[in-house]
């Protein structure tokens, strides 16, 4: 009898051969140790495989079975209720097993937008003092893998962490303290989300399926590009539960500052329908003041952006905004406070969509009533009452039929604000902080600043500009 040896080489190779081929089943990245799964609505838990084994996914007491399509699988859990116990998470298929360990159940929120959503605790005002409070194991902590992608990605890039010193510092400072605010408020599990890229235009975060249906975005000129990012760093999550989005981006939409509602309008749509949910809360931060303060009526860019944010949340059910006329900077686009913004948005989250009985946001225009030489301006969200903040009230401008605008003067009377003007005879319009860096301070007594506003419809700059 002839033995044949086969070399060592050829062995190795066969049994490399062998684990490569070797089928495996995941699970996408956002199912990880210390994560956490949305409470009070069923939980698709969902990855890959290359064998077609039902895969079984076991967690809290449930266990579900799942028959892939494809090299895709989702498995559906049960409505779980809010746990700050870190249980496992076990998905199996034949002789494979994955375990994470340390999930919990409660909300989870998206924090999107562009650099001033991804500045990092640590760039920011009052570092130390949260780095120093972060640990809380209530609030988990991802920060998406950035990056876009030409066609939708199946898995997302990233890893949950504990809210801890380090953890905190690295993550988005907007993100963080809205989230450390809002666990404090509703004493629930909180995850964050943070998919967010400096410089970055609205139309990179929709979908090609939303902006191909909606008319009003066709012909737009998208000099960065679009879906790219949605591809990447959005899509991944489809099915993923979530409570709700916030919001910071707009000075890359700048340059077609009107146009850009239609734009965020589908940006807020896209992102419901790949949660699941026509009705996601959604917070948006109105642009920070910035660039050098101009004193004489003027329109800017900036002041028409933010009245874009407001038509979005006047436009669509469980929207709204956020100002922060109160912590712009002249020569820094990035301004250092994001406490605020943080606060201001878990504020918002709060009473619309926790229905908790807080004044959700600063002063509103709501309406106005032009009588002889008066504009009366009444306003949304007045809460304790208006208040003016140093001096008397700056920032109204008014107009008469010529369309100019000139320096008003503006008194609270009670609940409204009353302008005035030596140089208008018989007013038709007011604006309030219409400008790039608006020098306002017309606040509740509940603590928010005024948003900007104008009373008037006429035509205002680049408002043809797609």
């Amino acid at each position: 009898m002839i033995r044949r040896f086969r070399p060592a080489a050829t062995v190795a190779a066969a049994l490399l051969l062998a684990s490569t081929c070797r089928a495996e089943v995941k699970l996408n990245a956002i199912f990880g140790d210390n994560g956490i799964l949305q409470r009070d609505r069923k939980v698709a838990v969902f990855g890959t495989t290359d064998r077609p084994d039902a895969v079984t996914v076991k967690f809290a007491g449930q266990t579900v079975t799942a028959t892939p399509a494809g090299n895709v699988w989702k498995a559906e859990l049960a409505p779980l209720a809010a746990s700050v116990e870190g249980r496992e998470l076990v998905v199996s298929q034949g002789d494979q097993t994955l375990a994470r360990k340390n999930v919990v159940v409660g909300d989870v929120w998206v924090c999107g937008g562009q650099s001033n959503m991804q500045w990092e605790v640590h760039q920011c005002a009052g570092a130390k003092e949260a780095t120093e409070t972060a640990n809380n194991p209530a609030i988990r902590l991802f920060t998406v893998a950035r990056g876009g992608a030409p066609e939708r990605q199946a898995d997302v890039g990233g890893t949950w962490a504990l809210a801890e010193a380090e953890s905190v510092r690295r993550f988005s400072a907007v993100g963080y303290y809205f989230g450390r605010d809002l666990q404090k408020a509703i004493g629930v599990p909180v995850g964050l989300i943070s998919s967010n890229v400096g410089g970055t235009t609205a139309e990179r975060w929709m979908s090609a399926e939303r902006f191909a249906a909606a008319p009003e975005l066709e012909g737009m000129r998208t000099p960065q590009g679009r879906h790219d990012l949605y591809n990447k760093m959005i899509a991944p999550l489809t099915g993923f539960g979530v409570k709700g989005a916030i919001w910071y981006q707009g000075e890359s939409n700048a340059d077609r500052p009107y146009h850009y509602r239609h734009v965020l309008a589908n940006v807020v749509k896209s992102w419901r329908e790949t949660f699941g949910q026509p009705d996601l809360p959604f917070f948006i931060v109105e642009l920070a003041p910035f660039t050098p303060i101009v004193n004489a009526p003027v329109d800017q860019e900036w002041a028409v952006v933010r009245e874009s944010m407001q038509w979005v949340a006047g436009n669509l059910p469980g929207v709204d905004t956020v100002s922060i006329t109160d912590v712009g900077d002249e020569r820094d686009i990035h301004p250092q406070q994001k406490q605020p913004v943080g606060e201001r948005l878990a504020r918002a989250a709060r009473a619309w969509a926790y229905g908790e009985k807080v004044v959700p946001a600063g002063p509103e225009y709501e309406k106005a009533a032009f009588d002889g030489g008066r504009a009366v301006v009444s306003f949304k969200n007045v809460g304790g009452g208006l208040e003016v903040r140093g001096g008397d009230l700056k920032g109204f401008t008014v107009a008469g039929d010529d369309k100019k605008f000139h320096p008003g003067k503006a008194v609270i009377e009670g609940t409204t604000v009353v302008v005035t003007s030596d140089q208008v005879a018989a007013p038709k319009a007011v604006r309030f902080g219409w400008a790039n860096y608006p020098v306002v301070n017309l606040w509740n007594k509940d603590g928010i600043p005024a948003s900007t506003f104008r009373t008037d419809d006429w035509p205002v700059i680049k408002q043809g500009d797609k």
